[in-house]
């Protein structure tokens, strides 16, 4: 049927002349339609051509290009108003962009010609060498979890593999096909891993980066925070200097409206008294001297605190202080005031924040073995067996100074400085007024700040702590005295070696001989008190705890074998350091021995604050436990220096050690 009428419909076509007549009148017309457009198609391209020509080199050159495309969009539309259908296609460019224009005529590889011919060189100069290996598609792959051995994603294999699985083909013997596909797998897995590789290295060059910004940015508010304090003590210094004057002032005018006050009550009427008065009126002036008020000692309203965010063990100042061993030292607050007694009979006050010594404590017939600073207090015992006891808001040199310009302990610069405003041994000499002078200014004496003598003892004045009016001391006299620094008298006595025989113990085991203490360590060799409790580190090895109010032994602790050097306790432990070479921890709640360590020299000194126990173990550094996570560490002896530590002191971090060669070493620990 569907033959049938194909072959009718071929008919048809053939046997009709009208159908004929109109094909070829269709042909006709295509033919003139195509004339028609191939002759206004080919004027106004070609002008088109022109346009979009000149419209790409505009592009590259200055002017407006989208002034000049619209322009050209308006030219062809004239021109093709009469053809619709040409004019709908034209107009479609009309909605692009030249930019879009060029970049379709133009190629990849010319666009990026283009845009780098176009860039300074200075720029192109300082583009980055790209060292990396591996694309970033193939890095996203790294990122892809493995899959799993046996498995495959392309198709038909797929299905092979999960069939060979399921029938335990694995189990028969291997063929090439198989070997290769696993040689492949692992070697794909192999480059991957290498991608992660260099990734993970990327990733920690990345991370040094950022932490040596940020240690930049550290450094950048370190010295912020130096100038700071620098600016806070030159504003506290001034304060201080006002408020000075303004009691001088008042003092000035108390005292002319006394003196006013006196000049009317002794005028009278009579002629006979105007004698007297001028004679008394002169005479109480000449020999009644301004009594001026105690002037304020320049003590830190706030505390410094950039030591605390220094590196520990980084060394912030040495002092060259003394020409010999250092025998003690103490100071109040992190860049304040310390005082230093050594082998060659001096007493000497400094000043932290500069390295300046302030004055020499003179007094004392032989050198201080022991001594304690308490805000403008200071307290020292001597082996002349005398205690002297100094207020150094007393001395006019005692003023709070401000950090200088070179000397600063708050300059960076000082921070991480070998030696900053220190006083040279070799400088040290004597004026022809008998004034020691110190690195070429004078070093005023502070007698005058001498408040009490206390001269009881008959033994060398070895151990010694004062809180508030009360001062307990040790002598090689082998007792204890209770002192009142009111009324500058010994209170009470307790004899060690009674209390010894009252726990039987056995005399002979005493190590000091005599009256002082021998090689082998001091009688009474470390004391300290709160209330009216009172511990004693003693030569025999003993550190007993007495009760200041009935005058007895509460409890003794048991332990060390050599004679103790040095102790401290808060409200839970007691720690203590000996000759024999260890430090121990007490419970003071059960009297038992908490914890202990040992050292390969003897213990010196010690003294712990609420992080760190430091201790001098007669090696060239001090020995510092933390206690917070249990390390042991060395602090100092980055210089290369030998010489022994003999003394440390640490309060907030902030350490100070004696050496035996006079110099004091400052450190953030």
């Amino acid at each position: 049927m569907a033959s049938n009428s194909g072959h009718g419909s071929s008919l048809s076509t053939v046997d009709n002349p009208r159908s004929n007549s109109d094909s070829e009148t269709n042909t006709n017309a295509i033919s003139r339609r195509n004339n028609v457009l191939t002759n206004v198609t080919g004027q106004n391209l070609t002008a088109l051509g022109r346009t979009v020509t000149a419209t790409a080199g505009t592009l590259f050159n200055d002017g407006d290009p989208s002034h000049h495309y619209t322009s050209t969009m308006t030219d062809i539309s004239k021109q093709l108003a009469h053809r619709p259908s040409l004019q709908k296609r034209v107009f479609t460019f009309n909605h692009r962009s030249p930019s879009e224009l060029v970049r379709s005529k133009l190629s990849t590889a010319e666009i990026q010609y283009r845009a780098l011919t176009s860039l300074p060189d200075e720029l192109l100069t300082n583009i980055p060498e790209n060292d990396n290996s591996y694309s970033l598609f193939q890095g996203f792959q790294a990122t892809l979890p493995d899959e799993p051995r046996g498995r495959t994603t392309t198709k038909g294999s797929g299905r092979q593999k999960l069939l060979e699985d399921a029938n335990g083909d694995d189990s028969g013997p291997p063929t090439l096909g198989k070997l290769n596909r696993e040689k492949e797998t692992l070697a794909r897995k192999l480059e991957m891993l290498g991608i992660r590789k260099n990734m993970s290295s990327s990733e920690i060059r990345e991370i040094d980066m950022k932490i040596m910004n940020l240690n930049q940015m550290r450094n950048i508010v370190l010295d912020r925070l130096a100038k700071l304090e620098q600016d806070e003590a030159e504003v506290e210094h001034e304060m201080l200097n006002l408020e000075n004057r303004i009691e001088d002032l008042q003092e000035e005018l108390e005292l002319a409206s006394e003196t006013h006050v006196s000049d009317d009550s002794n005028v009278d009427d009579g002629k006979s008294e105007e004698s007297t008065f001028m004679s008394e009126s002169i005479y109480g002036k000449l020999n009644s001297p301004k009594q001026s008020r105690k002037r304020k000692s320049a003590r830190r309203i706030s505390m410094p605190i950039l030591h605390e965010h220094l590196e520990p063990g980084k060394r912030i100042k040495e002092i060259h202080t003394h020409s010999d061993n250092i025998t003690a030292l103490d100071f109040d607050v992190p860049f304040g005031t310390m005082v230093t007694a050594a082998l060659d009979d001096t007493v000497r006050v400094w000043d932290l924040n500069s390295g300046r010594c302030l004055g020499l404590l003179e007094g004392h017939q032989a050198s201080v073995r022991c001594l304690q600073v308490e805000d403008n207090m200071v307290a020292t015992g001597s082996a002349d067996a005398t205690i002297r006891l100094w207020d150094l808001s007393r001395a006019e040199s005692y003023k709070f100074t401000p950090p200088s310009t070179t000397g600063s302990i708050h300059k960076r610069s000082s921070a991480t400085a070998s030696v900053s405003a220190s006083v040279n041994e070799e400088d040290d000499d004597v004026d022809d007024d008998g004034a020691h002078s110190t690195m070429g200014y004078h070093t005023p004496s502070m007698s005058e700040c001498q408040v009490f003598c206390l001269d009881s003892h008959v033994g060398e004045v070895t151990a010694l702590y004062f809180q508030g009016d009360t001062l307990v001391s040790g002598s090689a006299d082998k007792t204890l005295r209770q002192w009142d620094l009111v009324k500058g008298r010994c209170v009470q006595t307790l004899d060690v070696l009674w209390a010894a025989a009252q726990n039987n113990m056995d005399e002979g085991k005493w190590r000091a001989g005599g009256q002082g203490g021998g090689p082998d360590g001091d009688f009474v060799g470390a004391l300290q008190c709160f209330d009216a409790a009172l511990a004693c580190g003693t030569a025999d090895g003993m550190v007993r705890l007495w009760d200041l109010r009935s005058g007895q032994v509460h409890r003794s602790l048991v332990g060390h074998t050599g004679p103790v050097t040095c102790l401290q306790f808060d409200d839970v432990h007691l720690v203590t350091g000996s000759l024999d070479r260890s430090i121990r921890i007490w419970d003071l709640r059960t009297g038992s021995i908490f914890d202990a360590f040992g050292y390969d020299n003897p213990i010196t000194s010690m003294q712990f604050d609420s992080r760190r126990i430091v201790s001098a173990a007669g090696e060239p550094v001090a020995k510092v436990y933390d206690k917070t996570d249990g390390r042991h560490w060395d602090c100092g002896g980055a210089d290369g220096s030998t010489e022994i530590v003999e003394r440390v002191k640490v309060k907030d971090g902030y350490l100070v050690e004696g050496r035996v060669n006079g110099t004091v070493g400052i450190w953030a620990c």
